[in-house]
């Protein structure tokens, strides 16, 4: 069983940065892509940045250049620094782990983002 708890959210003006953790608990975190997502009142989820068990990383076109994307396998934790933070950056985050033999996906409790303007 897959536990994901995220930390490092809170309120940063704009402009500013945060760093957000996610640690894994459970086995086989190395073979399996990881993800943040995000939320922002009334609307859908959506991908901000993920990566795979090699390190290549993806990002949203919203935060590319800005968000920085990386896992430590041996610590099992995945890191999302976030830079040059706007409001519309403001949301709950989301960890997320993707079994690649199940398919099945773990998310963690979520970290609230608030950046002010």
């Amino acid at each position: 069983q897959v536990q994901l708890v995220e930390s490092g959210g809170g309120l940063v003006q704009a402009g500013g940065s945060l760093r957000l953790s996610c640690a894994a608990s459970g086995s086989g975190f190395s073979l399996n892509p990881m993800g943040w997502y995000r939320q922002a009142p009334g609307k859908q989820r959506e991908l901000v940045a993920s990566i795979v068990s090699s390190g290549k990383s993806t990002y949203a076109d919203s935060v590319q250049g800005r968000f920085t994307i990386s896992r430590d396998n041996a610590k099992k934790m995945v890191n999302l620094q976030m830079n040059s933070l706007k409001p519309e950056d403001t949301g709950v985050y989301y960890c997320n782990l993707k079994n690649i033999f199940t398919s099945h996906n773990y998310w963690g409790q979520g970290t609230q983002v608030t950046v002010s303007s």
